[in-house]
């Protein structure tokens, strides 16, 4: 995908948005799974954990996709 902006309807998104909406996606799943697996009950502060989640996610997509 590379750091190129997107063009829908004449408006240009910039690809860091692309990213973020992604990212929200997959720690989304990601935290589904967590609680699915029992494993919450080891999280200290939940709003905490899932702010760093989001972080390290959105780091990995812009490392591998930009």
């Amino acid at each position: 995908m590379g750091l190129r902006e997107l063009e829908l309807g004449g408006i240009l998104f910039s690809p860091m948005l692309v990213f973020a909406l992604l990212a929200l996606v997959v720690t989304g799943v990601l935290r589904r799974g967590i609680h699915w697996a029992g494993l919450t009950r080891w999280i200290w502060h939940e709003a905490l954990f899932d702010c760093a989640l989001y972080v390290c996610v959105l780091a990995t997509i812009v490392a591998v996709l930009g």
